[in-house]
């Protein structure tokens, strides 16, 4: 038998974009402008060309939903369900995007409306949607523990007060200040810059992450 003799299913990419703002997770939808699911909130995404990369697709799929480029992709998973998808065969693969702040964004395309949701306050999703989303968190969550994939949702340069509140943000949990300073010290991927935070109190010093931790993360581009 040939590839031929086989019926093709149809691929999509769906981009998970998540950032820290007003002390919580958020995270892109768009709500869109065509069947299936017309009116409902979604995850950016779309139809891979015949002749496009999937990232190449992720993107340009990004920028026509939301005008939103040059964001660091992260292949995700692929999911495949059979019925995910009421216009036929569809398997979707989908990447995670994390940005310091959020960015403007602006509906176009098949999306009528793009907008920054709170994690806790989402709307009802459209297709699986919320278990890819949900998918993304838990990825996070984890690889946050062994790697510092937390900078890409940090500015260039934070106290270590505001770095504890990030992750206690993604972890959902409070940490103990002790420990979580001693672990982030032992981990060697942050290091101290010249410069001071001043507020209430004492001007508390600014940190930053290393380069080469920076790199080390970029080696490991996909999920294991």
């Amino acid at each position: 038998m040939t590839a031929e003799d086989y019926p093709k299913p149809s691929v999509t990419v769906d981009v998970v974009i998540i950032t820290l703002r007003d002390k919580e997770l958020q995270v892109l939808l768009i709500k869109r402008d065509l069947a299936p699911y017309r009116g409902k909130w979604a995850v950016p995404g779309g139809f891979v060309h015949i002749d496009e990369a999937l990232e190449a697709a992720a993107r340009r799929e990004l920028r026509e939903e939301t005008g939103v480029s040059e964001v660091y992709l992260e292949q995700l998973y692929t999911f495949g369900e059979l019925g995910r998808d009421p216009r036929g065969r569809v398997i979707s693969v989908a990447y995670i995007a994390l940005v310091p702040a959020p960015l403007a964004v602006t509906a176009g395309s098949d999306a009528r409306e793009a907008r920054w949701w709170p994690i806790g306050e989402l709307p009802p999703l459209a297709f699986d949607h919320n278990q890819i989303l949900q998918y993304a968190l838990t990825r996070l969550r984890y690889k946050i523990e062994y790697s510092p994939v937390g900078f890409r949702l940090m500015p260039e340069k934070f106290t270590l007060s505001a770095l504890q509140k990030a992750y206690e943000i993604i972890l959902g949990e409070p940490l103990d200040k002790r420990n979580f300073r001693r672990r982030i010290n032992e981990a060697k991927v942050i290091e101290p810059t010249d410069t001071y935070h001043s507020g209430e109190g004492r001007p508390a010093r600014l940190y930053r992450f290393r380069r080469d931790a920076i790199a080390e993360v970029k080696a490991r581009r996909l999920f294991p």
